[in-house]
């Protein structure tokens, strides 16, 4: 259940426009991260929202499932993503990117990628 549990409940707050969310180190995973996601796609009317998902053991299936779902965000005019610490290398970030660019109302975002590592070359 966990995240996609937590994000599931938030969902019912059909009149929910600004939301916080921390949950940095909780092992969440591709799937909590999709999961969630997904289900804070149902917030139809969320417009400002603050999420820390640092630490949590997100690939780039997870990143990418999180950009795909929060794209459906339309009335999401701001974005603060914390995916730090996190796996989700060139691909995921390259998903992540292309989903945010959807998000046809946004209108400031800050994210940050800071990663272990970033493979960006080819051999």
């Amino acid at each position: 259940m966990g995240a996609s549990g937590l994000g599931s409940a938030l969902a019912k707050c059909i009149n929910l426009s600004n939301l916080t969310l921390d949950l940095k180190s909780n092992q969440i995973g591709d799937e909590g991260a999709s999961g969630l996601g997904s289900a804070l796609a149902k917030c139809i009317n969320l417009s400002n929202l603050t999420l820390d998902l640092g630490s949590n053991q997100i690939g780039a299936m997870g990143a990418s499932g999180l950009g795909s779902a929060l794209a459906k965000c339309i009335n999401l005019s701001n974005l603060t993503l914390n995916l730090s610490w996190n796996k989700i290398g060139d691909e995921g970030a390259s998903g992540l990117g292309s989903a945010l660019a959807k998000c046809i109302n946004l209108s400031n975002l800050t994210l940050n990628l800071w990663q272990k590592q970033f493979i960006c070359f080819e051999l």
